[in-house]
């Protein structure tokens, strides 16, 4: 890794495995630290994370406090699954004020991101913990967890159910394990954009499913099989009128994804009107409108080792 104010971390280096049949999805941001994608650029993927902590900021403390309602009294470890640039580790960190975090993800560059940021964010260097490994590999050797959290990450494993199982044996008995699933894109525009056809940004969803963008299971069956117990599922609705700061690059880096994935799939005239949003000098440019809006759901599980 790079070097960094933090002290150098505990590192568990496995060679990268690419994820498999790899699809047009691959190229659109889900906020998942250890998506696809992210190998062939990584600094393109860490500014996307970062990004999506800072418009989905609120909804991060939302989870937590969940998180806190179910997870056990103290929790003296938390390993973040997947960790990225860190977003859920500093979130956790704040929440659970006592815990050592855990990050763990394949991508040193992101990990470094995290190192970077732990300072400014108040998270000191005895309660950050960095592992470097490949999970599709094995379970690194890292400490008894209290809490193991895995946003947006579990569904780019090549074997949940054997990672689920690993997270089972590295929990202590009591132990909570959380999972949160972006359920589609973010969405920021109007229907009606007063150009082109109305109802672009569904089209380009609707295409973004069909390419199993953002496709997961429901993941009650996939815990139950590695031993837990199931506890709660929630669904956090997230709106925003007006989108909040950060909405706006947002929706740009997104709807560049839409263009250059689907350019095959989409309508001409829904190609035009992508480039038109995208331009810098179009009068209803993205740059240019004030009408933007902030619209997600995202689903959580919560389950626990008896």
């Amino acid at each position: 890794m790079s070097t960094h104010s933090h002290p150098h971390p505990e590192q568990h280096r496995h060679p990268h495995h690419a994820h498999p049949h790899h699809t047009h999805a691959d190229r659109l941001p889900d906020a998942g630290a250890d998506a696809p994608g992210g190998g062939h650029d990584e600094s393109g993927w860490a500014d996307m994370l970062d990004l999506d902590a800072e418009v989905f900021g609120p909804y991060l403390d939302e989870l937590t406090d969940w998180v806190r309602r179910h997870a056990p009294e103290a929790p003296r470890r938390i390993a973040d699954v997947g960790a990225g640039t860190g977003t859920g580790s500093l979130a956790l960190a704040r929440r659970f004020e006592a815990a050592e975090i855990v990050a763990i993800d394949r991508s040193a560059a992101l990990l470094d991101r995290l190192c970077a940021a732990a300072p400014g964010a108040g998270l000191a260097a005895d309660r950050l913990r960095i592992v470097q490994a490949d999970l599709d590999v094995a379970w690194p050797s890292v400490e008894a967890v209290d809490i193991a959290w895995a946003v947006s990450s579990l569904h780019h494993f090549a074997d949940p159910d054997r990672l689920l199982r690993d997270l089972y044996a590295a929990l202590n008995p009591g132990g909570l394990v959380v999972i949160v699933e972006m359920d589609a894109q973010p969405r920021f525009l109007p229907d009606d954009l007063g150009i082109g056809r109305p109802g672009l940004e569904a089209r380009c969803h609707e295409v973004a499913a069909r390419a199993g963008a953002n496709a997961h299971p429901d993941w009650r069956p996939y815990l139950e099989r590695a031993g837990f117990t199931m506890i709660a599922q929630h669904t956090f609705t997230i709106e925003a009128s007006p989108a909040p700061p950060g909405a706006r690059r947002y929706a740009d880096g997104l709807l560049r994804r839409f263009r250059d994935a689907f350019d095959d799939r989409l309508a001409a005239d829904d190609l035009d009107t992508l480039d038109h949003l995208l331009a810098d000098d179009h009068p209803d440019a993205l740059a240019n409108r004030r009408d933007l809006t902030l619209r997600n759901n995202r689903t959580a599980w919560a389950a626990r080792r008896p």
